[in-house]
């Protein structure tokens, strides 16, 4: 039977829109600050390498790797991965993204515990994402109580995945301008300019941790009314 899902449209929907949103507007943020050169004329590799040293952290390999805005730590393996964009660039963008990688290096490297946290719930969140849902539908539709549950709970460790990345993000970004400004890098007008290419990227962190719990409590509430 089909039927008006209203809480997809008051939940879902607006989370979404706002994801879209985050997403034009940390690529425009990142394509107008692409074209501001630094006046050091450091490389996001240069950079990245400078704030390691900084703070005494060794054994720290920088690769470049495909794509745009793909730039990530590997806690793992211990690799900082810059993105072609980034990686050989010596704009304010670059730099800024450069040192909030390094940024989650530096976590890493002091045991920054919501770091710790992420990387536990890893596992956690990509069966809880790919599986969750899906169960606790099949569950809704056949009225099997348990299954549901098993969903939901499944899903709660996703959603807890992407609530604990924004603090490990957002003291990235902090570490990130700090270590810049400490260093002596980049100036404060510099400075201005990585703020507001690390506020929209972390913007986007923000919009997928909504949509994450805004779908969660959609299949909640839909559990919860079939019950009744």
């Amino acid at each position: 039977m089909f039927y008006f899902d209203v809480y997809y449209l008051i939940l879902v929907v607006p989370a979404l829109l706002i994801s879209l949103w985050a997403q034009g507007y940390v690529k425009t943020t990142f394509a107008k600050f692409s074209k501001v050169p630094t006046r050091r004329n450091i490389t996001g590799t240069e950079t990245a390498a400078y704030l390691l040293k900084h703070n005494s952290i060794t054994g720290i390999e920088i690769n470049p790797i495909n794509g745009s805005l793909t730039d990530n730590y590997n806690p793992v393996n211990k690799t900082l991965n810059l993105s072609q964009p980034v990686y050989n660039s010596t704009s304010i963008a670059a730099v800024g993204v450069a040192a909030h990688e390094t940024g989650h290096a530096i976590q890493d490297n002091t045991g920054y515990l919501p770091l710790r946290l992420r990387a536990f719930l890893v596992p956690v969140a990509n069966i809880g994402s790919a599986a969750g849902p899906w169960l606790a539908v099949i569950g809704i539709i056949f009225s099997f109580s348990i299954l549901v549950n098993i969903g939901l709970w499944l899903f709660a460790g996703a959603v807890a995945f992407y609530v604990v990345t924004l603090p490990v993000e957002f003291n990235a970004s902090a570490r990130a301008v700090s270590n810049l400004r400490d260093s002596g890098l980049l100036n404060e007008e510099e400075l201005s300019g990585v703020k507001k290419v690390l506020t929209a990227a972390a913007l986007t962190y923000v919009a997928s941790a909504l949509t994450a719990i805004a779908s969660f409590l959609r299949l909640f509430l839909i559990s919860r009314n079939r019950r009744d």
